[in-house]
């Protein structure tokens, strides 16, 4: 029984670790930004207090339909800037969440 789960697991870690991650840009396509952390720092609030502002336009109402495409345009590309800016997570792959579940099983 022990034997079926491992190979299980085994077959299941090897699937998850050799897939290949499917893209639809490439890395060409995505901005790089080299600025200090201040600057960042500074346009990470700039961005805020710009979200803010569109927030209480919002609650106003008294948009017509092109500003708030605008708008919508506007925080569209704040996101992607604020995406190019910040892209300094650790991500971890399903296959390396397995084998470190795997390993943890095994020490413990």
């Amino acid at each position: 029984m022990k034997a079926k789960i491992y190979s299980l697991l085994t077959v299941l870690m090897l699937a998850f670790t050799f897939s290949s991650p499917v893209s639809a840009a490439n890395a060409a396509d995505k901005p790089t930004m080299n600025l200090s952390e201040a600057e960042v720092e500074v346009r990470m609030n700039e961005m805020r207090q710009r979200v803010n502002e569109i927030k209480e336009l919002r609650k106003t109402g008294d948009l017509s339909r092109a500003e708030r495409k605008e708008l919508r345009k506007e925080l569209r590309e704040m996101n992607k800037e604020a995406k190019a800016i910040g892209g300094r997570g650790v991500y971890l792959s399903v296959g390396a969440i397995i084998i470190i579940i795997l390993l943890l099983i095994l020490i413990l």
